[in-house]
């Protein structure tokens, strides 16, 4: 038999309002329609962060310790926390405020690190990245 339990909201026990949920890597939600699951923990980004190369300013980060920035349009990423294996998924965009062919590509992944470069047409050149990676940490 299968239990079901309604809240509206989950409280600590001091009933403070912080709540600390741990969810099993085993677990799954229902699309809005009722008629897929997924599993939650494998859909979750696991890192992502916004870097913006020319002012070496990193912002909106989620287990990212450091971006070293090694050259023009050329820089590595490294996790607070390390994948399990290197084959993890890393989604990149590269923003710029002019207009032509900016492209980055994530290059060298590593379970703890991975690099990026950008272009603008053939040149190696700094842009604004966003990254998200997605796998199972270690």
């Amino acid at each position: 038999m299968t239990s079901q339990l309604n809240v509206d909201t989950i409280v600590d026990k001091a009933g403070s309002g912080g709540t600390n949920v741990k969810v099993a890597n085993t677990s799954t939600y229902v699309s809005n329609g009722g008629g897929a699951t997924q599993n939650t923990v494998q859909s979750l980004a696991k890192s992502f962060y916004r870097y913006h190369q020319s002012s070496d300013n990193l912002q909106n980060t989620l287990n990212v310790s450091s971006v070293s920035d090694t050259s023009a349009g050329v820089f590595v990423c490294t996790y607070s926390n390390n994948f399990q294996s290197s084959d993890d998924v890393t989604i990149v965009s590269a923003m710029h405020s002019s207009t032509g062919g900016r492209t980055a590509q994530a290059t060298a992944l590593t379970s703890s690190n991975y690099g990026g470069r950008g272009f603008n047409g053939t040149t190696a050149t700094d842009l604004t990245y966003g990254f998200a990676s997605f796998g199972d940490l270690a």
